[in-house]
């Protein structure tokens, strides 16, 4: 195991200033190289206490700006329309990228990694769904899935069927016409 001292806020490992053990690999390849981590030796230990107010400082204003956005994700409700079958059960299902691409258009850009959801929305309704912006601060976004072109209303349904039967009459009533010319024509000649 190697002992590192964590420069930042790590999910699932620890936070800013705290020593922790690792594997070699994880620290030496990803923590050191991001920067998130430096070996704890006791030079390191004490260049650390002299930068810690610094790197709490960058925190402390992440931590804001991941604040702000949740209140934005919050005050924007996110509609998304989509196809639908018979029982209104929906072509496909809504994931995280059809979120992430409906949230970019209501003006607020996430990565579709932070967007957690558990399953795929297969359903219409109204969701609430959790955005993951920092150690510290989530977001809940309101999501409405709806039907592509809005809720269909029986009324327009009869009237497509009644202008659908239109033609057919009309050209039954064209043939007739046409058959009736022809017999004058033949009587004529």
């Amino acid at each position: 195991m190697m002992k590192l001292i964590l420069r930042a806020d790590v999910d699932a490992l620890g936070r800013l200033g705290d020593i922790v053990s690792v594997k070699p690999g994880y620290g030496r390849n990803y923590l050191i190289p991001q920067g998130m981590a430096k070996p704890a030796t006791k030079a390191n230990l004490k260049a650390f206490e002299l930068e810690r107010r610094k790197l709490q400082e960058q925190a402390d204003s992440l931590r804001a700006q991941a604040q702000g956005v949740a209140e934005k994700i919050a005050a924007t409700p996110v509609e998304i329309e989509v196809r639908v079958g018979e029982g209104d059960k929906l072509y496909g299902s809504v994931t995280t990228v059809n979120i992430a691409e409906a949230m970019e258009a209501a003006g607020i850009e996430i990565d579709r990694r932070k967007i957690v959801l558990e399953d795929p929305i297969r359903s219409l309704g109204e969701f609430e769904v959790e955005i993951k912006l920092h150690p510290d601060v989530r977001g809940e976004l309101k999501l409405t899935i709806s039907r592509h072109g809005g809720p269909i209303v029986e009324e327009e349904a009869f009237t497509e069927v009644e202008t659908a039967n239109e033609p057919e009459e009309a050209i039954e009533e064209s043939v007739a016409t046409d058959a009736e010319s022809e017999d004058a024509e033949s009587a004529e000649a």
